[in-house]
């Protein structure tokens, strides 16, 4: 998480995309085999003892106590070698140096994954550093490491802490950046409406490379705005971006399932869907809303589908999206019965018939029953004051 050239995704943050599909129930395990020598080859490179230590207790790696043994003897030597600069430079150098000597120690706890260690190196470091710009270094790295770990409590707090930074002052690129890392944040924790403002905020000033690469960013802001913005808006923003249309094509099916969806081509869409599927269940933010998503997908181009019909048949629907009408009408069932659908089927007649709620009907009963609240709590309060 310190190694990384400028520009590109932090190591750390590649293997634990590794150590994710090593672990993934749908990878064959013929590719498994080649992801366990990528992940050992990595760890023995970094001396990663602590990280070694507990995928080997957790049976993803096998155990060889003489590699451990001397991954921990390397840590301990180059520990001290760190130690002897911090004590250096106390003696002999600036506050500048002190500081210096000791976030190369919690880059190399971070390094090795030592995670405990690193948040306490980072926190004494921090306790030696005055600039507002250098404190939020500090941060990011800090979520790099919860990121790494998917420690989404750890990533909360820092991000807060962050923002009360930037109270005190602060740069925009850090600001930019910020945004991005929250943005990841939301959309791991299923709050898509935000992560999809915030990345659609970041789009022409991204230079989170450390975190993903730009194509992943942009793979990531589609996504989350197909399910979050309505027609008008995803035109303005996703459709017509030019930051977006630059690398579209680079992202397999992306074009395909953003503008299908647009020009309301179903069949098309539900072919690049299915490639789409696959990259999602891939992907180990996105791996665990999968099922989620994909609903929410569904619900929006069926609604979309029948935002143009009074009634419609089953089989013209069925036709149109490139399915057996026995998949429509099971679909169907599940999402009206969930409420994700306003219409009902006809099975006899084979019709569908959309009852949308009137928006102002809508608004003139929902504030009817808060009307009735607010008597209610009037009348509850003035019997409390009679008393």
């Amino acid at each position: 998480m310190d190694g990384g050239a400028e520009g590109s995704q932090q190591p750390h943050l590649i293997l634990a995309h590794k150590l994710f599909l090593l672990t993934h129930p749908d990878v064959p395990d013929i590719e498994k085999v080649q992801l366990k020598s990528e992940v050992l080859d990595f760890i023995k490179s970094d001396g990663m003892a602590p990280l070694y230590e507990t995928l080997t207790a957790s049976s993803v790696l096998d155990l060889d106590q003489s590699l451990l043994d001397s991954m921990r003897a390397a840590n301990e030597e180059e520990l001290k070698k760190l130690d002897e600069k911090i004590a250096d430079a106390e003696e002999n150098l600036g506050e500048s140096e002190v500081r210096e000597a000791h976030l190369a120690k919690a880059l190399y706890f971070i390094r090795i994954s030592d995670k405990e260690k690193a948040l306490q190196q980072l926190k004494l470091t921090e306790g030696k550093t005055v600039a507002v710009g250098q404190k939020m270094d500090l941060v990011f790295y800090t979520l790099q490491l919860a990121f790494f770990y998917m420690d989404f409590d750890l990533v909360s707090k820092s991000i807060e802490k962050a923002k009360k930074l930037f109270e005190e002052g602060g740069d925009w690129e850090r600001k930019n950046r910020l945004k991005v890392y929250e943005g990841l944040y939301c959309m791991s924790t299923r709050n898509f409406k935000k992560a999809a403002s915030l990345f659609l905020d970041s789009i022409s000033t991204f230079t989170t490379y450390e975190i993903f690469p730009y194509e992943t960013f942009i793979f990531y802001t589609v996504l989350t705005s197909i399910i979050t913005l309505d027609r008008v808006s995803l035109k303005q923003k996703v459709v017509d971006a030019p930051e977006i249309l630059t690398v579209l094509g680079k992202i397999p099916f992306l074009s395909e399932f953003l503008n299908s969806l647009y020009e309301c081509q179903y069949k098309a869409f539900f072919s690049a869907f299915a490639g789409m599927a696959e990259q999602i269940k891939f992907d180990r933010y996105l791996y665990p809303h999968f099922r989620f998503y994909m609903r929410e997908v569904r619900t929006v181009v069926y609604s979309q589908f029948l935002e143009s019909y009074k009634s419609v048949t089953v089989e013209a629907m069925a036709k149109a999206f490139g399915v057996s009408v026995d998949f429509i009408d099971q679909e169907l069932s599940r999402f009206i019965a969930a409420g994700k659908l306003h219409c009902k089927i006809d099975k006899v007649a084979g019709v569908l018939e959309t009852n949308r709620p009137d928006a102002k009907n809508a608004l003139y009963q929902a504030t009817i029953k808060q009307g009735d609240f607010l008597l209610n709590r009037i009348q509850k309060l003035s019997r409390v004051i009679d008393l």
